[in-house]
């Protein structure tokens, strides 16, 4: 009476959630890069704007 069928995982969309959640991070990453990089031309162009 040994079965020697695959379980099957308790969650079938813990892959596809681990992999939404690193996506979520990368997104995240790129877009506070992304506004610290649009904040220093900022202050670059108001410290050197002609007067």
């Amino acid at each position: 009476m040994t079965d020697k069928a695959p379980k099957a995982p308790k969650n079938p969309q813990e892959p596809r959630e681990h992999h939404n959640e690193r996506q979520m991070w990368w997104w995240l990453g790129y877009f506070l890069f992304g506004i610290h990089i649009v904040a220093f031309v900022m202050i670059y162009a108001v410290t050197h704007a002609p007067k």
